[in-house]
């Protein structure tokens, strides 16, 4: 076990999309990150996402969206289907009716943004097999303790480190809450092309909602999510049922909908329990205090129902960078400032970070979770009103939340 001793002005805590999207924007801002990853390789959870307008704008910021661009090409609208009957139900470009201006929309692979970001970065500034265990007070500085005896002191810790984050513990904090609600995801792919044209499907039935979307020509992410959590435990440790339980609540739906699911191999699916953090506790609670914050899933994990969890940790990266830049602003112009001074101006930035991010997390989480569960409903009078008139009303609803412009950073290029 190591006894090693290093220093570092910001340690970010995880090297999932939040913590390498920060530590990128900072590197950008001309300022050094170090990323605390626990595993032992660059790690991906799910195949995809689907990536709104407000994500690419971070992207852009980040100076790699027209990278991404190519390899994913944009999804125009949403067809809404009625799972029992096979029957067509609502059919929405993506096209904002006030502005006339369509949405960029585009399903995301998840390791190659990981990658994109990883390679983008300077060499050594993620840091594998690095558990964080413990975080102590030091004066103005943090020391974090990892599991291999290494102490690590810093100005500024972040934390990136998921839905069970050890920094937002630190914070105060409580555990993410679950959901009534599951969800399998999987992938498939097409070597032939999958000609499943430019749309998001999207079907309902009694007490599941389902999704496919295409990645590229090539590939499809698809997501099914249910109203009971009693089968979860089961299914996960058996993946063929976890595919004959999905195949048998498809009802009359297109076969080439179908095929999507039997084509994706069972060990690539992915079941788990919904999460997400309280509204209210968003509101309430530090997601700054001092030197530390989290962003993120580590600050605001909610249900997938608006698309909005990876682009909004996307977002929190640009925000976060921009405020810390401003606290490191004299130092990068050689003024002198004492080590109270630089604190203190830390413990502002942080602040102001966590003032611009709280209402907007709170929106996403508490719209989510409402969202999800008004399309869970087996009341058949709301059932039939959801079927036939909310597919256009929730598409303008997703359109809104991601209405939302995170801005550049200064020494981003595009």
């Amino acid at each position: 076990m190591s006894n090693m001793e290093m220093t570092a002005d910001i340690v970010i805590v995880g090297a999932g999309i939040a913590g390498l999207a920060t530590a990128l924007a900072i590197h950008r801002l001309g300022l050094r990150s170090l990323v605390l990853e626990s595993s032992s390789y660059l790690r991906v959870n799910g195949a995809a996402f689907t990536t709104w307008t407000n994500a690419w704008k971070a992207l852009d910021a980040l100076g790699i969206g027209d990278s991404l661009r190519v390899a994913h090409p944009r999804i125009r609208g949403l067809v809404s289907y009625a799972a029992e009957a096979g029957v067509k139900t609502a059919e929405v470009e993506y096209v904002d009716k006030s502005t006339g201006v369509e949405h960029e929309v585009r399903c995301l692979r998840r390791k190659l943004l990981a990658e994109t970001l990883s390679n983008e970065l300077p060499s050594g500034t993620i840091r594998f097999s690095s558990q964080l265990v413990s975080i102590e007070e030091s004066g103005h500085l943090k020391l974090l303790h990892l599991s291999d005896g290494t102490t690590i002191k810093t100005k500024v810790l972040i934390g990136c480190d998921g839905v069970n984050s050890e920094v937002a513990k630190w914070l105060g904090f409580k555990k993410a809450a679950f959901d009534t609600r599951c969800a399998i995801r999987g992938y498939a792919v097409y070597e032939e092309g999958h000609g499943f044209g430019d749309k998001f499907v999207n079907f309902f039935g009694e007490g599941f909602r389902s999704g496919v979307v295409p990645c590229d020509d090539n590939s499809i992410y698809w997501f099914f999510s249910w109203s009971s959590a009693t089968r979860v435990k089961e299914l996960e440790e058996n993946p063929l049922k976890m595919m004959e339980f999905v195949l048998s609540k498809l009802g009359k739906l297109p076969d080439n909908i179908k095929d999507v699911f039997r084509r994706t191999k069972v060990d690539d699916l992915v079941c788990s329990q919904l999460r997400y953090r309280a509204p209210w506790e968003i509101l309430w609670a530090d997601i700054s205090k001092d030197n530390v914050c989290v962003s993120g899933d580590a600050c605001h994990p909610m249900t997938p129902d608006l698309g909005q969890g990876a682009c909004s940790a996307l977002e929190d990266g640009i925000i976060l960078a921009k405020c810390l830049a401003e606290a490191f602003a004299r130092s990068s112009t050689r003024e002198k400032c004492s080590e109270e001074e630089e604190y203190e101006r830390i413990k502002m930035s942080l602040n102001k970070y966590a003032k611009e991010r709280r209402w907007r997390a709170f929106d996403l989480v508490s719209t989510a979770y409402l969202v999800g569960h008004l399309q869970f409903t087996t009341e058949k009078v709301i059932s039939f009103l959801r079927n036939k008139f909310l597919a256009p009303h929730l598409v303008t609803m997703l359109m809104k939340k991601a209405a939302y412009d995170c801005g550049m950073l200064e020494a981003s290029t595009r």
